[in-house]
């Protein structure tokens, strides 16, 4: 390995809006206080949740300076934005997000902002639960316009019922909202840039209604938007107990599902980096005298400069995500 780099992990970055609880603490036994943790940012290059390694001879350093001084060799050189392009995320919707939109690429350099296309997977949702994502066929402006004014907006979204292992797409343009109950796993882009649309009725915690940007929102939204939502696994490999399915092919990232029951080796060209998150199992990296264990609810980031990355499952099957450049 002609690096310095190796798989690096990251301090996570919580967040506590009003809307979250302690599932992401809870349920992956990270040792955090009580409190409200909304979302875990686990993956970030961004001032407002900087993050910094947590393990090997790096640990210390920002996400930053690693973009700084190890460029293409971390990101790969598909990479096209002068900072990391993807930011990861775990979310706790313990009560409803907002309605809310984010610009695309077209919308973003017309009206400002940062264009935001995501993707969700559905790690835990209690039962009843949903995910809110595209208006219904035949809404027009006027209609959600009205619908804003008469708090109605509930009833022109598509409802998506769901359940863990589910995966939803959610361009930029597209109107979205996470119901209360889900704990997802969020790959956008590298973007926070949100127009709330609608917000339930809800009171932030200084007893006001929380801010809309409804004229914003308008403006960015994609009328003619007619794609499905929820996603449809791809087979890509299935071989032994090496399992592989592509969830999302995008123009922003690749997300794919792996079940591992034996040893693998997961190959780049340096194109891109490497993310692992893992779901289920634990999950062995050794790498030139690197080795580290993932338990379910790490993440992992494979620079693009490491060529073959080994993974092993250790005490029995690991089911995880690998989000890559396309």
């Amino acid at each position: 390995m002609a690096t310095e780099l190796y798989p690096l992990q990251f301090k996570p970055v919580y967040k506590d809006y009003l809307w979250g609880g302690q599932e992401i603490i809870q349920k992956f036994q990270r040792p955090m206080p009580p409190g409200v943790y909304a979302e875990s940012w686990e993956v970030s290059d961004r001032t407002d949740g900087m993050g910094v390694v947590s393990n090997g001879a790096l640990a210390g350093t920002t996400f930053r300076a690693l973009v700084q001084r190890f460029g293409a060799q971390l990101m790969g050189t598909k990479a096209t934005t002068p900072g990391f392009p993807l930011l990861i995320k775990l979310i706790d919707a313990h009560e409803k997000l907002s309605v809310q939109v984010h610009p695309d690429d077209e919308s973003a350099r017309k009206f400002g902002g940062e264009a935001k296309t995501e993707m969700w997977y559905v790690l835990d949702a209690k039962p009843g639960s949903a995910l809110y994502c595209g208006l219904k066929p035949g809404v027009t402006r006027a209609n959600l316009e009205h619908a804003i004014q008469t708090r109605q907006v509930e009833t022109l979204l598509n409802r998506i019922p769901v359940q863990a292992g589910d995966a939803v797409y959610v361009p930029g343009g597209r109107v979205h909202a996470i119901d209360a109950g889900c704990l997802i796993f969020e790959v956008q882009q590298n973007s926070n840039t949100t127009y709330r649309v609608y917000d339930w009725g809800r009171l932030g915690l200084d007893g006001k209604a929380r801010p809309l940007h409804v004229t914003e929102a308008l403006r960015v939204i994609n009328w003619n938007d007619a794609g499905s939502a929820k996603v449809q696994p791809v087979q890509l490999v299935a071989q032994g107990g090496t399992q592989v399915e592509r969830l999302v092919s995008s123009p922003y990232f690749r997300v794919e599902r792996y079940r591992l029951a034996d040893p693998c080796t997961c190959h780049g060209d340096g194109g891109s980096f490497r993310i692992f998150f893992v779901m289920s199992g634990r999950l062995q990296i050794s790498l030139e005298g690197h080795e580290e264990i993932l338990t379910p609810g790490t993440t992992c980031l494979v620079p693009a400069a490491v060529a073959e990355c080994p993974l092993d499952p250790v005490d029995g099957p690991v089911t995880l995500l690998r989000i890559t450049l396309p």
